[in-house]
């Protein structure tokens, strides 16, 4: 990656967002000593393509404006501080660190002691401090495309005496429904298949009350036993789609897919509860 420039960017919105020129990055980091924004190539396996330390803080927030960058290029975080569990401190500029505000995740955790701040089995335990680099593991944050055509859209906003809530889980509604497009069956675009919604319409649902559909990670003990988390509830981007329920992508692309299926949800009376 050639050389990029490096405006100076608003503190505010946090996370990665383009606006049509360029893309701002801004995260918290009150305790933080320094912060390096890590931009990677379209794998994400490797070792960056740039590191562009962050130079800007307004308050506790470090940010900056890179006109160069545009969806949907993969980026993660390094941050630098003191590393004292005892004060609560545990930062660990060897690890590669998520956005906590990233619209999109691409890839999933492969665990690996390495993932830890501290080295695992060591005597002085979650005391002890590792320095190996977690790069291949973690997955990546994704640089999202935020223009939507909603088309005036706007929920039902039924009165509660009127609600009607149907719960259900994005995969499972639809994993094996004969009447959905086999490469849909499981995803967002399942859960709008006309089938789909000509039911719960005909139940008389009013709102659908969606099961975790947070980017989760699946836990080391059921990884370990060929299982995996099939709820959702050990959420690492509270702001990113979980990929695997989208039939187009994860570059982005389960962001799209999500805003649809909301859309023709609201199209056909149903309001949508995450």
């Amino acid at each position: 990656m050639s050389p990029l420039e490096v405006w100076p960017g608003r503190p505010y919105p946090l996370g990665a967002t383009w606006n049509g020129e360029g893309t701002n990055f801004a995260i918290f980091g009150e305790n933080a000593a320094g912060v390096q924004l890590l931009l990677y190539d379209e794998s994400g396996d490797t070792e960056p393509a740039a590191v562009i330390p962050l130079v800007e803080k307004s308050g506790h927030v470090w940010h900056c404006f890179l006109p160069d960058i545009r969806p949907p290029q993969l980026y993660a975080y390094r941050v630098h501080g003191p590393y004292e569990p005892e004060k609560g401190h545990r930062f660990n500029s060897h690890k590669v660190l998520l956005d906590p505000y990233a619209k999109a995740i691409d890839g999933s955790v492969r665990w690996d002691d390495a993932l830890f701040g501290y080295t695992i089995g060591a005597k002085g335990e979650d005391l002890s401090y590792d320095e190996r680099d977690s790069t291949p593991f973690i997955p990546k944050c994704v640089v999202t495309d935020p223009f939507f055509d909603w088309e005036n859209d706007i929920s039902p906003r039924r009165f509660w005496n009127e609600t009607v809530i149907y719960e259900a889980h994005v995969k499972g509604l639809t994993r094996l429904h004969p009447e959905v497009d086999e490469n849909k069956r499981g995803t967002y675009s399942g859960l709008i298949a006309p089938p789909v919604i000509e039911h719960l319409q005909q139940l008389g649902v009013t709102a659908i009350e969606l099961l975790p559909v947070h980017h989760h990670l699946d836990d080391r003990l059921l990884i370990g036993k060929g299982l995996s988390n099939y709820w959702g509830y050990n959420t690492i981007g509270y702001f990113a789609p979980e990929a695997s329920y989208s039939s187009m992508g994860s570059r982005g692309e389960q962001v799209l897919e999500l805003k649809k299926m909301v859309k023709a949800l609201h199209r056909a009376g149903i309001e949508v509860i995450l």
